[in-house]
């Protein structure tokens, strides 16, 4: 009597888990096809894609340790977010100590010493955001 009730309840056993595994398989394949991107994830991914920078330098060549500016817009890029200068360094970009405020209208103005002789490739950066390379020669 004793053994029948065990072969019953491994019996009943087996199915229940049989039937749990494949429910719970159908409950993740369902989930995974039903999830959509969140409004929050899809407005950042529309602000970073509307985010830009824009660089002007105020001259194209200066000696070593003089005074320039670096002037620009963004958008999509808050009031008072800092920008920063960098320049490129044996194959990387490496930050420079010169940063600015994002004014109200969007608008920025560096001012920058380089020492680094020869052509310098330069960006401003805030981010992932990145302008447009440009040179400023120093001599």
């Amino acid at each position: 009597m004793i053994s029948k009730r065990r072969s019953l309840r491994t019996a009943l056993i087996g199915t229940l888990g049989a039937a749990s595994l494949a429910l719970a398989g159908t409950a993740t394949a369902a989930t995974a096809t039903t999830h959509t991107a969140s409004p929050v994830a899809s407005a950042q991914k529309d602000q970073a894609a509307r985010a830009g920078i824009t660089a002007t330098p105020s001259t194209t060549s200066v000696r070593a340790w003089q005074l320039f500016r670096v002037t620009g817009k963004t958008t999509g890029i808050k009031a008072g977010g800092k920008v920063t200068l960098q320049q490129k360094q044996h194959g990387t970009w490496v930050s420079l100590p010169a940063s600015a405020p994002v004014s109200r209208g969007g608008s920025y103005s560096l001012g920058v010493k380089l020492g680094l002789k020869g052509k310098n490739d330069l960006r401003i950066v805030n981010g992932t955001t990145a302008s447009p390379v440009f040179d400023v020669t120093v001599r």
